[in-house]
Order: structure tokens, then C-alpha cells, then sequence
């Protein structure tokens, strides 16, 4: 049996297709474990879904920025829902849908298998988070995602306010846990997330620092695989293996084999034409109101 975890999708189905192949998935054997952002951009979210779909009894799933954004546009009225890229209006007007998206809404914020010695998470954690601490927090998030108020949580989940704290509560608690999980790259030593930065590591203003490498950082007992940050390409160190290496930019699918000691990584290349560049978010004061993430 093999164990690999897969780098963001953001709807490459050939891609994905080519990767099985290359690292021979027997899906009577092996599993996979999946960073997060199966779908956007990519020009096959729909075909990226039901293939990872038809793999849920050999898959782990977290849910990345991406995919929390199709949840909350398939709650939205139709007319909204015409106004997405017309890869998630594949998704939302698919016959399928319904099935598809419950199944999205009940995967995980983190992941952890600690006899394998590993935890998946998509973006990052606060410094502070042991892996004890995240897989809680993740499950907070996951027992909201799954109960009777979810759409309560998807309507309100957006926005950059406010900064992790313990003692937050309601819906602002799960906004602070999601945005860490998913969206965080660079942040203060207090963990306050710099959302405009996305560049490589030393581009950042003073006093950001990459989330794996803040000074202070409490020490985790498990391996971390993760995807969210493709300008990383592919990264190992301070105990972190970042994998989303920008296929849906050009650049290359990864697989990272997880049940053995040695470093084992499998790459296949990217789209021939990738994807058109996001939107530059404008800096704006914190805000609630739905809108579309951007990664």
C-alpha cells in the first residue's frame, strides 16, 4: 500500500489523470491525500470533482480557499451563480450537484493520521497551533460545515477581520479558523495574517515571515503536508512540505509519497496554457458581504 498526497487541482483533470497514472494508483491498495482547491480555473472543476468523488472510499479531502468559494456560490440565487467563471457554472448547474456538493461540505479542515506521522492541513496554521490545537479548531469548523446552519456560516465566512483569538466565538471564531487554514501565508509573530502578500519568501515587508518559519513558532509533532502557496513551488523545510506546485499556472502537478522514509516526489507538467492571472484584490477594510475568493 501507498499513501501520496496530491498539490492543488484547481480543476486540472488531465492533469490529475496523468499523475495517477504516473505514480500507478491501485485503488485496491493505495490512498491519496488531497491539499485542498480541487476546483477553479482550471477549465475542468466538474470532471476534477466527480473523479475525486468516485475515489472518496481511498481519498482525504481538506477543503481549500477555493472550494469553501464553490459552497458558497452553490447557495446563492441563480442569477449570482451566472455571474461566477464558467468553470464553477459547470459545477453549480451540473445534474449532479447537489450530490457533489454535500460531499464537498463534509470534508476536512485537517487532516491527521499520527501513526503515519503526518498531518494535512491546505494553508497554514496561527504560530501558536500544535497539531492538537489545529485538528480541534478544524473540527469546529467541520461540525458547522456539517449541522443544520451551515449556510449561516458560508453567507458569513468572508472577510479579513478579525485576527485569531481563543476567546473569539460564533461565526467570527470560524472566520478566523478558515482564514488561517486556508488563506494564510506570511504573518506577524502574533499571527495576524498579511493577506496582500503572496510572493516568494523574502519579498514580504519587515516583520512578516513565512507562517512555518515565525520566530517563537511552537514545535509540532507531525509532518506537514500542504498546498495554497504556488509561488513557493515545491518547498521542504521547518518541517513543512508545500506541493502546490501551480499546475493550473503551467507549472507542474506533485505527488508526495507519505508512507515512506525516504523523499519521494513525482511531478507531471502543468496546463499547456495556463490559466489567466486573478484579479488583484483591492486593499478594502474588512468586509463581510459575499464575494468570490481569490487565491
Amino acid at each position: 500500500m501507498s499513501v501520496w498526497a496530491i498539490g492543488d487541482l484547481q480543476g486540472c483533470y488531465d492533469e490529475l489523470q496523468r499523475l495517477l497514472e504516473r505514480i500507478a494508483f491501485d485503488p485496491a491498495s493505495d490512498r491519496l491525500w488531497f491539499c485542498g482547491d480541487l476546483v477553479n480555473r482550471g477549465g475542468q472543476s466538474l470532471e476534477t470533482l466527480r473523479l475525486v468523488h468516485s475515489l472518496r472510499a481511498n481519498s482525504s479531502v481538506v477543503l481549500g480557499n477555493h472550494d469553501l468559494s464553490l459552497l458558497a456560490i452553490g447557495e446563492r440565487r441563480e442569477e449570482d451563480q451566472r455571474k461566477v467563471n464558467a468553470d464553477l457554472q459547470r459545477v453549480v448547474f451540473a445534474p449532479d450537484r447537489d450530490e457533489l456538493l454535500t460531499w464537498l461540505r463534509m470534508q476536512e479542515m485537517v487532516h491527521i493520521d499520527r501513526e503515519l506521522g503526518w498531518m494535512m492541513i491546505h494553508a497554514g496554521l496561527a504560530p501558536k497551533w500544535t497539531s492538537q490545537l489545529a485538528e480541534k479548531h478544524g473540527r469546529e469548523v467541520e461540525a458547522a460545515l456539517r449541522g443544520d446552519q451551515y449556510r449561516q456560516l458560508l453567507r458569513h465566512m468572508y472577510g479579513d477581520a478579525p485576527a485569531w483569538n481563543p476567546r473569539l466565538g460564533g461565526i467570527d471564531r470560524h472566520r478566523a479558523i478558515i482564514n488561517l487554514l486556508t488563506r494564510m501565508r506570511y504573518c506577524s509573530p502574533k499571527g495576524r495574517i498579511a493577506y496582500e502578500e503572496k510572493g516568494v519568501p523574502g519579498t514580504q515587508p519587515p516583520g512578516l515571515y513565512p507562517w512555518y518559519a515565525v520566530p517563537g513558532r511552537v514545535e509540532r509533532d507531525l509532518k506537514i503536508v500542504c498546498g495554497h502557496w504556488s509561488a513557493l513551488d515545491l518547498f521542504i523545510g521547518h518541517g513543512v512540505h508545500a506541493i502546490d506546485t501551480g499546475a493550473v499556472w503551467g507549472g507542474k502537478l506533485t505527488a508526495l509519497q507519505l508512507d515512506t522514509g525516504e523523499l519521494r516526489v513525482v511531478q507531471v507538467p502543468g496546463r499547456d496554457k495556463p490559466a489567466p492571472p486573478p484579479r488583484p484584490r483591492h486593499r478594502s477594510r474588512p468586509q463581510r458581504a459575499p464575494q468570490t475568493s481569490q487565491k
